[in-house]
């Protein structure tokens, strides 16, 4: 098992396949003429499962893998594939646009759940956050996975003045769909101009659909991240991440793995710690990753604090969202 200094067990790896995308989101990435990592610098195909299959040897039970967006990756079918063949539960984040041709992929590699980054449910609005006209090839693209029993997470990124006004919204989609829609706490990351003005709460997204329905909470599962919650009647379900108000850092059981390689011990923390080059050297990384997680901080990186309403999200130290991963 990988453990830190306080006893907690680290057995869910979130690997990144790429810092590129197809959106360009405000809040994940810094502008729209980005420079992405050269290829050469990514952990290639096989260093990914190297990877992969060492942390498995240590306890890992779940792996997700992200961006970016992973699947623009041109190789992502075959990383998936591979991945599918570990002794671990595999599950994806994407932004949907490619699921109709990477679906028999995901079904062999026997993904069972599929997470969805979608903030809004406004064609016009959709435009505005990513700067993309594919809205409904993504609704289209969460509809084929629904029809093939295929889990459907949503994260919506509830942003104060932006998109707060549709929370209710999407509590009425999950009335005749079996989906759970996450609402996540806006976080600051280099260059996404967060300030605390923006971020809607877990008290207040509460308060908004508690005007408009009952609802229950519901028993979290052991690391969970979330907070979650049903409504009678509701095929589906909601939840709500609140890493700024009400942050879930004492059972935290994540890593992260870089696109290029880089290990972080925690969303927020300042260092990392290389992992790809001492491999491409024929170096053992177990020592490293084990030192990496050790030194992992208490809570929030160590750097948030816990009264996000003083923060200065300029003084932070971290890469932008989009380079890490989520």
């Amino acid at each position: 098992m990988i453990k830190d200094s306080f006893g907690r067990v680290h057995d869910y790896l979130r690997i990144s396949l790429t810092d590129n995308c197809n959106f360009r989101c405000f809040y994940c990435m810094p502008e729209e003429e980005y420079d992405f990592t050269p290829a050469s610098r990514l952990m290639q195909t096989d260093e990914i499962i190297k990877i992969a299959t060492l942390f498995v040897a240590q306890g890992v039970k779940k792996i997700r893998l992200t961006g970016g967006e992973p699947l623009v990756r041109k190789d992502a079918a075959a990383i998936i594939t591979a991945l599918g063949k570990l002794p671990v539960e595999l599950v994806i984040t994407t932004n949907g646009t490619r699921i109709a041709e990477m679906l028999p992929t995901l079904i062999e590699a026997n993904i069972k759940t599929v997470n969805i980054s979608l903030d809004t449910l406004q064609p016009e609005k959709f435009m505005l956050i990513t700067r993309r006209d594919v809205f409904h090839q993504v609704r289209s693209n969460i509809e084929l996975l629904l029809q093939h029993k295929i889990a459907v997470k949503i994260n919506m990124v509830v942003m104060k003045g932006l998109n707060d006004n549709e929370i209710v919204d999407f509590i009425a989609w999950t009335k005749h769909n079996p989906i759970q829609v996450r609402f996540i706490e806006f976080m600051p990351f280099t260059g996404n101009k967060w300030t605390s003005n923006k971020m809607f709460s877990l008290d207040e997204i509460l308060a908004v659909v508690a005007r408009e329905y009952t609802l229950l909470p519901v028993a979290a599962e052991p690391n969970d991240t979330a907070k979650h919650f049903m409504i009678p009647g509701h095929e589906g379900s909601f939840a709500v991440i609140s890493t700024m108000t009400a942050p879930f850092c004492s059972t935290c059981n994540r890593m992260r793995l870089t696109a290029d390689g880089k290990l972080k011990n925690c969303l927020f923390s300042q260092g990392e710690t290389d992992l790809l080059t001492p491999l491409r050297n024929n170096q053992e990384i177990l020592p490293l990753i084990e030192a990496s997680i050790w030194s992992k901080a208490k809570e929030l990186g160590g750097q948030l604090g816990s009264h996000f309403e003083k923060l200065d999200a300029e003084l932070i130290t971290n890469r932008s969202m989009i380079t890490i991963g989520g």
